[in-house]
């Protein structure tokens, strides 16, 4: 089971400052937790006039409690209190030519756990609508999925309904997540696999409109002082961070 969400919104700034704001929206005051970005690859297409750009997140996450109950520390790697880094691999493709951006990120740890994939389209006005210059149209999707169990499921079928969860998990060299023991056991993965997908997207729903308000703080601090503003406030939020 695959859980969605999805919101559209309109920045009211022009697509060059909405894309700019976007490459030095970490940290802000609605996300200290992000501890570094880091460009790993920056290529320009003089032919179609994109310029697309990788980039690696490194956050300070703190898993849900509900999600901690189910789930045995060491199957997401975090303290007691469900703190951990987290990676998270962005990609993104702007055309100034035609005046949109396209990103997709996603993270590259806790897959057996839940995957998620974060998807923005920037936008600017079609032409006529009286706000091309100062108004940016914003589409997001967030696709989470849980695939524990998954991959115990498919060796299983591979080797046989009598293939036992211990010898499966030893052939394969990676463990799959073990629901705790307590009442919790009872559960079948596929309802933990719910559980999870649906107190993350709860999570989601909350967050996205930080992240928007993020964004807004960094477009407000671009218009008031340009991008030395930026920087130092940015500089600012990292001491701040916790």
């Amino acid at each position: 089971m695959v859980k969605f969400y999805s919101n559209t919104y309109s920045y009211d700034y022009n697509f060059p400052a909405v894309s700019l704001a976007y490459f030095l929206r970490y940290p802000n005051p609605y996300s200290r937790h992000v501890a570094s970005t880091d460009t790993i690859e920056r290529f320009f297409d003089p032919d179609t006039q994109r310029l697309t750009t990788v980039r690696l997140h490194v956050k300070q996450s703190r898993l849900p409690p509900a999600v901690l109950k189910v789930l045995p520390k060491s199957a997401v790697g975090s303290d007691e209190n469900g703190r951990a880094q987290s990676f998270i691999l962005e990609k993104s493709v702007v055309d100034v030519r035609q005046g949109w951006m396209e990103t997709e990120s996603k993270n590259l740890d806790w897959n057996n756990v839940l995957s998620v994939i974060e998807r923005h389209t920037f936008r600017r006005p079609e032409e006529g609508l009286g706000t091309v210059d100062h108004r940016t149209d914003v589409e997001v999707s967030v696709t989470l999925k849980s695939r524990i169990g998954e991959q115990l499921r498919k060796k299983r079928q591979r080797w046989g309904d009598q293939a036992t969860a211990s010898s499966v998990a030893g052939a394969g060299g990676e463990e799959e997540p073990v629901v705790r023991q307590g009442w919790f056991s009872s559960w079948s993965s596929g309802a933990v696999r719910a559980a999870v997908e649906s107190i993350s997207l709860q999570r989601t729903e909350r967050s996205q409109p930080k992240a928007q308000l993020g964004m807004s703080v960094v477009l407000d601090r671009l218009r008031q002082g340009g991008i030395q503003a930026v920087l130092e406030a940015m500089e600012h939020d990292r001491e701040l961070a916790p």
